[in-house]
Parts: structure tokens; C-alpha cells; sequence
């Protein structure tokens, strides 16, 4: 049956870049012009996006996160951009990224009050909604600080997921509902994915291993509420951000999260600057072999088969009878470490059966070439790496 909500949107998981971790809630344009969020730092992103490869490897939402706001609503009480950091207005900034060939994300927040403290959509739903379509945005974050209540919290998700479908215009719905939910009651996933296209589950991220590891920690905890309702229409985001290209992962824990994000079918924006990124930074977040994996058309969120030690081994279905492998190294002692597995672990023993092509996708591209389904596989992977395959 097709849900009364069901905008067509996000057939596979969103992808683009956010201003939110690396950029924070920089309001100073005065001591800091690079790094205030400001029309001009947006302006940056889309050439940069459009011009080095980005928007091609499918990187297509630009998203403005918290603190573009001026403090308080115009007299009609309609939101609007702080007028010395965005001179022309939210409308100009969408159709410049548009003539990029990219898309336009904005931020609110259900309660009366946004995480920053600038104006919220409380009692405001449809007005931002119609505020937001005559703008030409194409996606909202809608962040969910300062309600009053759950009850508030669900009907505000709700409501704006039905305004944003009125005003006719295609709109992504980012949700945080269940998060927000999460330490009071367990969420009611069917309902959500019925209003949302991707809901966040879990913490913001940091540039961290120890927020990576906390993340994929709690997934595989939640694995069994949370995987079979992902897929085309509605994602797990488990915090979107990649923080790869920044300063707190190693090259391994970059490739862990690039290759684990891969796995979760999470929606996948970029919190970095695209202005100053390294070589290797750019071809792992631009690596076409691993965008596909998260982008399958199936739309199956890949979970975690077993853990052993330090050792995790997670798969995800593919299309056409394949599989995405990961293996991941949590130990942060030592040195690379071999972990040993039989394939007929995998796809319920179906995956190999009765002979395999196996490809290494990550750290690095290569052929191992084919097994048969009763072999095993010995994989070496680094510490706080991972190696991801398709079988």
C-alpha cells in the first residue's frame, strides 16, 4: 500500500554536505569570514562541490544546519536569514546552488526555540513549511529541542511532514524524532518512516574514533529494532555526518567510517571543509565503489553477523544476490590483526553458494578472486580499520 505520506523522495540514502561539526555555530563573520555561517561559506561549498568531482560522485544536498537565522521572526512572523550573514536572503543562496546543479538543505526545530536558541517552527508549522517551499529549499533537518512534551514533539513531526507535502514542493524530511523519544519511550518506527525520510537515532557525531565507535556500538545493540524497517523512502541515520577529511580519525578510522556508513545504508553528508581536504580524504569520500554499496537500489541496511574479541563481521544484501562484507578491527593495541571466517557464514549460507567472487573494495581495490562456499577467508585488517569486501 502506498502511505498517504510517501513524498517519492530519498530512493537511496541522501547525500551532500553539512555545515554542521566542522562549522558549528560560527556567528562572528567580523573576526572569522572563512568560517562563519554565511552565504559566502555556502557559495564556497557549491563551487567546490560542483567543480571537484563531488556533485558527480553524488553529492548533491548543501546544507545549511543551525544559527542561520536572524533572532527573531519579520512582522508576517515568517523565519528569516540573519541579514548581515546571508545579504540575499535564503532564495538567492538556493538559486545559486541550483544553477550548480545541487540541491538546498535548511534547518528548524519543532519546539519554540531551535538547539541554538534562534526562532523555532512551534505553532509555526505550516507558515515555514510554505516559507521554505517559495525559497526553492529541497530538504529540512527538522532538530527536536525545546518541546514541551512527547506528545508536542510527535504531533510537531507529524505536522510538518504534512505541511511540507501541501506546499507541493519536493522537500527530503530529516527527522530527530526518535532520538528525542529515546531516553522516555522506544519509538515506534512505522509510524516515523511513515512522516519521515530519515530519522536520527543516536547522538551527534564527533570528530572522534571514540563517537564512530559509540555509534556502530549502539547500532549493532539496536540492530534488531532498527534494520528491517530501513529502505527506499526511509533511512536510519546514525548521525549523517562524515567527519572523514577533519582532524580527530586516523587513515583507518576514516576508512571505517566510510566503509561502516557504506554498510548502515546511512544517509551520507560530509562535515568538513571542502576548501582544504587532502588527496587521500577526497578519493576515499569520492571512492564510486563504496558509494555504491550505500546507494544500492535493494535498499537492505546491512547488520552485524558476529562479534568475536576485537573482531566484528557485519554484511549487507545487495542487488543481484550480492553481498558487502565488513570486517572491523576494534582494538586500539598493537599492530594488524588476522581474523578467520568461513563464507558460509554469510546470506544464511546462501551468499557463496556454491561459488563466489570475492572483491576488496576498502581499504583498497583489489581481486581476491573466487571461493567455493565451504572455504574460509582469512582477512587482515589494521587496528581501528576495516576491510570492506563484495562477495
Amino acid at each position: 500500500a502506498v502511505l498517504a505520506l510517501d513524498n517519492g523522495l530519498a530512493r537511496t540514502p541522501p547525500m551532500g554536505w553539512l555545515h554542521w561539526e566542522r562549522f558549528l555555530c560560527g556567528t562572528d563573520c567580523a573576526a572569522d569570514p572563512r568560517r562563519c555561517v554565511s552565504e559566502q561559506l555556502f557559495v564556497e561549498m557549491a563551487d567546490r562541490m560542483a567543480a571537484e568531482g563531488w556533485r558527480d560522485a553524488g553529492y548533491e544536498f548543501i546544507c545549511i544546519d543551525d544559527c542561520w537565522m536572524a533572532p527573531t521572526r519579520d512582522e508576517q512572523g515568517r523565519l528569516r536569514a540573519d541579514p548581515k550573514r546571508f545579504p540575499g536572503g535564503i532564495r538567492r543562496l538556493a538559486d545559486y546552488v541550483h544553477s550548480k546543479g545541487l540541491k538546498l538543505g535548511i534547518y528548524s526545530d519543532v519546539g519554540n526555540k531551535t538547539c541554538a536558541g534562534f526562532p523555532g517552527s512551534y505553532n509555526y508549522y505550516d507558515l515555514d513549511a510554505q516559507t521554505f517551499a517559495s525559497w526553492g529549499v529541497d530538504l529540512l533537518k527538522f532538530d527536536g529541542c525545546n518541546s514541551d512534551s512527547l506528545e508536542l514533539l510527535a504531533e510537531g513531526y507529524r505536522r510538518m511532514s504534512l505541511a511540507l507535502n501541501k506546499t507541493g514542493r519536493s522537500i527530503v524530511y530529516s527527522c530527530e524524532w526518535p532520538f528525542y523519544l529515546r531516553p522516555v519511550q522506544q519509538p515506534n518506527y512505522t509510524e516515523i518512516k511513515q512522516y519521515c525520510n530519515h530519522w536520527r537515532n543516536f547522538y551527534d557525531v564527533y570528530d572522534s574514533w571514540s563517537s564512530i565507535k559509540s555509534i556502530l556500538d549502539w547500532t549493532a545493540l539496536h540492530q534488531d529494532t532498527i534494520v528491517k524497517i530501513a529502505g527506499p523512502g526511509g533511512w536510519n541515520d546514525p548521525d549523517m555526518a562524515l567527519v572523514i577529511g577533519n582532524f580527530g580519525l586516523s587513515w583507518d578510522q576514516s576508512v571505517t567510517q566510510m566503509a561502516m556508513w557504506a554498510i548502515m545504508a546511512a544517509p551520507l553528508f560530509m562535515s568538513n571543509d571542502l576548501r582544504h581536504i587532502s588527496p587521500e580524504a577526497k578519493c576515499l569520500l569520492q571512492n564510486k565503489e563504496v558509494i555504491a554499496i550505500n546507494q544500492d537500489p535493494l535498499g537492505k541496511q546491512g547488520y552485524q553477523l558476529l562479534k568475536n574479541k576485537n573482531f566484528q563481521l557485519w554484511e549487507r544484501p545487495l542487488s543481484d544476490r550480492a553481498y558487502a562484507v565488513a570486517v572491523l578491527n576494534q582494538q586500539e593495541i598493537g599492530g594488524p590483526q588476522n581474523f578467520t571466517f568461513s563464507l558460509t557464514f554469510l546470506g544464511n549460507g546462501l551468499a557463496c553458494n556454491p561459488a563466489c567472487s570475492i572483491r576488496q573494495v576498502l581499504p583498497a581495490s583489489r581481486d581476491w578472486g573466487v571461493y567455493s562456499w565451504i572455504s574460509s577467508l582469512s582477512v587482515e585488517v589494521n587496528p581501528t580499520g576495516t576491510v570492506l569486501l563484495k562477495v
